[in-house]
């Protein structure tokens, strides 16, 4: 169910004076290309049709005063953007606020406070990049109550650095990219390294979203050491190819002669990626002809390379995708985002979603002991105010 707008503006008038305006961003899912965008690789998005949204009014001081639906409703937190350092408590999530305010003033983008609720439906920890929605939702919100003129490809590198900033991870720019450039209908094939992208139109097909539940406990360490066994791949690989500054400057010919500088372990995360950047291209390829039946089996090829060879899946994620591979009418499956929890998509036709949501409930709790959210979503627009 969409959240609902109306609710949301009532929310606001039991709580603060005026008329609020309402601005999202959406959460995402990456059809293909996973762990590349931070090696300057290509991945292949689209936003979804589950958002935040931010309903608010500027004032004309410096002090932000927000109340989070979704977290502690109750409470209407009051910070001033002079004196707003990050906090560890129940109210994390205005580490977000205040990063991009820091990331924008510190590039000469004044900010004035403002008031209102936040609230949202895209799955916290579930892989579709709730961080990024929700940081992307603030950058509209400053943009436009101030009315700061950013270049789009700016804003999405700044929102990048605040979200980094707020969480610690050294993430790439995908989320942050689609959550801002979107297109309904269609995915986005983004060349992470010069912050460029091509709209891709997408044949009719349903994309399932399946969230484990389980809390993604290992994936920020993971992430990071993936992130520098790649780096490290590349510097090695390059002692050998002088023009090699990233894993996306590596084919499989390459990095099959400089197997002797890899250990075992280097070898196999340079090899997901640069397997996986050949099947984003192949992908663009086999949507434009609509062939989904070849598209599907390169998305099921991502999943089986990121648990063999990246080792960031997990025994739920597995399950999901090992239920899905089973109905018919799916085209492929495989897990998203940083892996060791959050969710899997399932590519499929739309007669096979009854079918494929009752056997991945049905299924997932008789082997994992536990309930799977699952939902079927929309490609959606990226960030603005909704009129």
């Amino acid at each position: 169910m969409a959240l609902d707008h109306a609710l949301l503006r009532n929310e606001y008038a039991a709580r603060f004076a005026g008329t609020p305006r309402l601005f999202r961003a959406p959460g995402r899912v990456n059809l293909i290309g996973e762990h590349t965008d931070y090696n300057d690789g290509f991945v292949l998005p689209c936003a979804i049709d589950r958002e935040v949204v931010f309903a608010v009014t500027p004032r004309a001081d410096r002090v932000v005063r927000l109340a989070a639906l979704d977290f502690d409703p109750a409470t209407v937190v009051e910070f001033d953007l002079d004196d707003a350092g990050f906090v560890q408590s129940q109210h994390h999530w205005s580490n977000y606020v205040k990063g991009m305010v820091s990331v924008l003033e510190a590039n000469g983008f004044g900010c004035s406070g403002f008031e209102g609720i936040i609230a949202g439906d895209v799955p916290i920890g579930g892989g579709v990049s709730s961080s990024s929605a929700f940081t992307a939702a603030v950058a509209t919100t400053l943009e436009v109550l101030n009315g700061l003129t950013v270049d789009p490809k700016r804003m999405v590198e700044l929102i990048l650095d605040a979200e980094n900033a707020a969480t610690g991870l050294r993430g790439g720019i995908m989320d942050q990219y689609t959550a801002r450039m979107g297109k309904a209908g269609s995915a986005l094939l983004i060349d992470c390294r010069i912050k460029e992208h091509e709209i891709v139109s997408l044949p009719e097909m349903t994309i399932v979203v399946a969230d484990t539940r389980r809390a993604r406990t290992l994936a920020a360490t993971a992430y990071n050491e993936r992130r520098a066994q790649c780096e490290l791949a590349s510097r090695l690989i390059a002692t050998r190819y002088p023009g090699v500054t990233a894993l996306r400057d590596v084919t499989n010919a390459m990095l099959d002669d400089c197997r002797d500088l890899l250990s075992r372990d280097v070898y196999r995360r340079a090899r997901h990626v640069v397997t996986e950047t050949e099947r984003t291209h192949a992908s663009v390829e086999l949507l434009a002809k609509g062939d989904l039946e070849r598209f599907g089996r390169l998305v099921t090829q991502s999943h089986q390379s990121l648990r063999d060879d990246y080792e960031v899946s997990c025994e739920e994620l597995d399950a999901l995708c090992e239920i899905a591979w089973t109905v018919p009418g799916v085209y492929g499956a495989r897990m998203v985002g940083a892996g060791f929890g959050g969710c899997i998509i399932a590519v499929c036709e739309a007669g096979a979603v009854a079918p494929l949501t009752s056997a991945l409930m049905r299924e997932y709790a008789r082997r994992c002991g536990r309930e799977a959210d699952v939902y079927a979503t929309v490609p959606s627009d990226g960030a603005g105010e909704i009129l």
